[in-house]
Order: structure tokens, then sequence, then C-alpha cells
């Protein structure tokens, strides 16, 4: 199944996509929550739910779903948990000295987030605005040490996730967080695909990144040092994971300032982000206005 929040006169609503249709969940299902956190601390029993709403969805809670404005999937998450240096060949791009022991893990915060084909910002002090291809999973069932056999049951889904870094910022010391985290720079969405529509851990699915129709990034997710398990069984040793918290599963080599010459988004770039078995998150560049 795949979940989306989508704007309405209303406020925020969550909806299902069957292909070209979105089934408006308020009118097929108005027993049900209006949030994306609130469906999935439901459990597997909102997901059914949902699924069922949408099946027999009436007429009138049918939408073109190209005529919808996307939000993120889960537009606040309590926690957005992002893991540096974890595909081999991004790390030596990084520094070819050593590979993380360990998880690299960073937060980043709700006002960065944006949905698809929304534009990515480039901030008025800088000019070196980055992307990154990465997969996104997101906790359905919350939880505190959890094991890594059991891991993937606390997934509801995945989604896509362009980190646009900026860059000078990011290294002006050895915390990368404020160039990770100016507003409008994380392209989260378009949709929350369930865990059954996508191999478990969502590995081995080629993921890139396109830069005007040019494929910049290009991996497979089994690539990954630290895979979804890992990722979640690691996290939750530290903190109580919830529902709809999200976790960026890093990015593979190919990022624009590690290319000779730099490549950095400029305004009217259009990337794309494209992970196999799910789709396209698409994102115009703009400058922040001054």
């Amino acid at each position: 199944m795949r979940l989306v929040t989508f704007s309405h006169a209303d406020g925020p609503r969550l909806g299902a996509r069957l292909g070209d249709v979105l089934i408006d969940l308020a009118i097929a299902a108005p027993e049900l929550p209006r949030d994306m956190k609130s469906l999935l601390a439901m459990g597997d029993a909102g997901l059914a739910a949902a699924e069922a709403a949408a099946a027999g969805a009436p007429s009138h809670a049918q939408l073109r779903f190209s005529a919808v404005r996307l939000l993120p999937p889960v537009p606040h998450p309590d926690k957005i948990l992002c893991v540096g240096l974890n595909y081999v060949d991004h790390a030596i791009e990084i520094d070819p000295r050593s590979l993380p022991e360990h998880p690299v893990f960073f937060g980043r915060m709700a006002t960065t987030l944006i949905g698809h084909n929304a534009p990515l910002l480039r901030p008025r002090v800088s000019r070196k605005l980055d992307f990154e291809a990465e997969v996104a999973a997101i906790i359905g069932i919350g939880g505190r040490h959890i094991p890594a056999e059991a891991a993937l049951a606390h997934v509801a889904g995945y989604a896509l996730f362009n980190e646009g870094s900026v860059r000078d910022y990011q290294f002006r010391s050895s915390q990368w967080f404020l160039g990770k985290n100016f507003d409008n720079t994380g392209a989260f969405g378009p949709e929350l695909c369930t865990t059954d529509e996508l191999p478990l851990g969502a590995r081995g699915l080629r993921l890139s990144a396109a830069v005007n129709g040019e494929i910049m990034q290009e991996a497979s997710t089994a690539d990954m040092l630290f895979d979804v398990p890992t990722l979640v069984a690691a996290l939750s040793e530290a903190m109580t994971l919830a529902p709809g918290d999200v976790i960026v599963t890093g990015t593979p080599s190919g990022v624009g300032f590690a290319r000779t010459p730099p490549v950095f988004l400029k305004p009217g770039d259009v990337c794309e982000i494209e992970l196999e078995g799910y789709g396209v998150l698409r994102n115009p560049v703009a400058d922040e206005a001054v």
C-alpha cells in the first residue's frame, strides 16, 4: 500500500494511492486518524483498515493523484535520524583511510522537510547546496532495546529522501549538524510504501540520483555498511523509537562536492531520486527568497 499526506483546505489529510487515483481517507474512512503518526501508532490494524477503506472507497473520495499537493509522508516526525558514511564507496570518497566501525548518526529537524515537487532552497548564505540520494525507513511500532533480528517488524514502510547538504556549513567543524539543517533542504516522499511491497529491509534495490536527467549517483542498497535492522537496533539502544520516526539510511558515492570539478545545485535544476520498485522523488531547485 502507498500512503501519502496531502494538502487540503481543511488541513493536511491522509490518502491512499491506487495508481493515478488518490483515495481521501478522511472521506473513505472518517473514523481513522487524519495524521500519519497516529495511523501508524494503530499498528497493523490501522494499515489494514486504511487498505480496506481505499479498496471500497466511494467515487466522491477519489482524487486525481497528480492534482494534489503532496506534503512529506510524515510532516512532523518526532525524530529524523540520519546515517553518515553508510555506503562503502561514499565512505571511501570522504575519507579513504578508514571505514566506520559503528553507524555514524546525526539529527535533522522537521523544519528542513519538503514534499515531492516542492523546491529545494539554496540558502542565501551559501552556493554549496549538494544532493544525497537516500532511502528512509519509517517506524511503525515503537520500542527500546530492539534486537536486530526483530527490528524489521518495527518498520512500517519506506520512502525516499534527498538530503540537501550545505557543504561549507557542514564542514566548518567536526559536527555536521548545521549544514544538514537549513530550512527546506530535506526532500522526503513522495509516499510511504508499506514493507510488503519491497524486499526485506529494502535490500538489493537500485538507488540513484539524477540532476537535470544526468545520473550522478547509482548503487544498490545491498552496499550499505549497516543495514536497516542494524540501524534500528543501534538507535534503540540509546532512545525509544516512536511511530513516525524517520531513519535516513545514508547515501552512495557521487555526491556533488566530491566530484572534480564539484557540482552544486543551482536554481532551475531538477533533482530526481529513484528507488527500484518504489518510484521517484522529484524536486526543482530555487534560491531562498531575499
